[in-house]
């Protein structure tokens, strides 16, 4: 039973990407914030972690938890959008942003990684194309813009890292989903989003470690 790893599946993508996995027969590892969210996933047949990534403490409890784990993929989900406004974040409006969206993934990925080289395996971060440097076309939510391309810079130092280990990292970007940050009138359900996002990990080899990849697989311009 091949096993994965999700983090920060409390609702929305991540927690469709663990009923998903489950239906699939894959045994799941999935963390949440609060004791209440493990519960709903330990009802879907999850293994449930509490972990606030925004506490180092309990990132080390979570390693402490999987040290003897050897999981085939994993999925960095959690993450915040932040002040929608274009410019001049308060302190904590950054803080909040970029702690979650970036620092979070810095503390995680060296926990993480190491638990796939035994399999090869595929570590997965939930970026945006709002992060895209190269095709960036608007200004609207700057700060959550920034913290996806410092989250991509991470994700590219941890091919270059890692991917020497035998792990292939890819930075994706799950489209426009009805999600609490998507909204309604978003173009993809999140089921939708998660069976593109499942399918196309599965499919990409080592020759696309360090990619930025659409949902669908399609290349992004850093």
């Amino acid at each position: 039973m091949p096993t994965v790893l999700i983090v920060g599946a409390s609702r929305g993508i991540g927690h469709e990407m663990a009923a998903q996995y489950r239906q699939d027969g894959w045994r799941v590892i999935a963390t949440a914030r609060k004791q209440e969210d493990c519960d709903g996933l330990v009802a879907l047949g999850a293994e449930a972690h509490q972990l606030d990534v925004l506490d180092a403490e309990s990132i080390a409890a979570l390693a402490w938890r999987l040290d003897d784990e050897k999981i085939d993929s994993a999925w960095l989900v959690a993450g915040v959008y932040g002040p929608a406004h274009g410019s001049f974040p308060t302190g904590p409006e950054f803080d909040a942003v970029m702690h979650t969206n970036v620092l979070s993934a810095m503390r995680l990925i060296p926990i993480v990684a190491p638990l796939l080289a035994d399999s090869k395996g595929k570590l997965a971060v939930l970026s945006s194309r709002m992060g895209s440097i190269g095709e960036r076309s608007g200004t609207d939510g700057t700060l959550y813009r920034a913290s996806k391309a410092a989250l991509n810079s991470v994700l590219k130092d941890a091919s270059i890292t890692y991917g020497a280990q035998g792990v292939t990292c890819i930075a994706f970007h799950p489209g426009w989903v009805q999600t609490d940050m998507g909204g309604s009138g978003a173009a993809l359900t999140v089921h939708d989003s998660v069976r593109d996002l499942r399918a196309t990990l599965a499919t990409v080899d080592a020759g696309a470690n360090g990619s930025f990849l659409n949902h669908d697989g399609e290349p992004i311009a850093w």
